[in-house]
């Protein structure tokens, strides 16, 4: 399956013409590793949105209480269509009836390393299980992402390492955008 194949539920979700989000159309920066964002949406709820770039798309979830730093922290993880490569520097509002809408910041981004068996990443989604390294600005270490109850609902764990104090994963309130250093409020009172 292409990318325009892939991006089909996304692009029919949106009016381009009424939101700032990437269509997906321009050719986002290269790069050698696998990327990965984590963006705070303040939309109907807040939660936070974790996308892994998989070939030439970002596979994404809502994760409604955010990526944990605190090892063991087990959050669920709602699948979402894929996005665009370009969605990882998105931060923006969404217009108000647009799919999603509302405030949107990239608390944090990087690469990442894929970890586990040789028959491939996308092969370990496919059967609902993968562990990857995380090298971002806020997320660091080992995590994974395991099906559970069907296709709908994922966990999303930090494997190991970190200190395990605290509350594991920030207020989204007062979370700051890694690429701007604006909060979401900020970031709406800027549109």
């Amino acid at each position: 399956m292409d990318e325009r194949e892939r991006l089909g539920d996304y692009r029919a979700k949106r009016d381009f013409d009424r939101t700032g989000e990437p269509s997906g159309d321009g050719v986002p920066a290269g790069g050698t590793k696998p990327r990965f964002v984590v963006q705070i949406h303040d939309a109907s709820t807040l939660h936070f949105d974790f996308r892994l770039q998989v070939g030439d798309v970002l596979k994404s979830w809502s994760v409604p209480r955010g990526p944990s730093v605190r090892p063991k922290d087990k959050r669920l993880a709602v699948p979402t269509e894929d996005h665009p490569l370009d969605y990882e520097d998105f931060e923006g509002v969404i217009a108000k009836g647009e799919y999603g809408g509302g405030t949107v910041i990239v608390w944090d981004h990087g690469t990442y390393e894929p970890l586990g068996p040789d028959a491939g990443f996308e092969e370990g989604l496919r059967r609902g299980h993968v562990s990857f390294r995380l090298h971002g600005a806020k997320l660091r270490g080992t995590y994974a992402l395991t099906r559970f109850r069907g296709e709908d609902d994922w966990l999303l764990v930090k494997a190991g390492g970190g200190t395990g104090h605290g509350p594991g994963t920030p207020n989204p309130r007062r979370a700051r955008s890694v690429r701007t250093g604006r909060t979401l409020a900020q970031v709406a009172a800027g549109a």
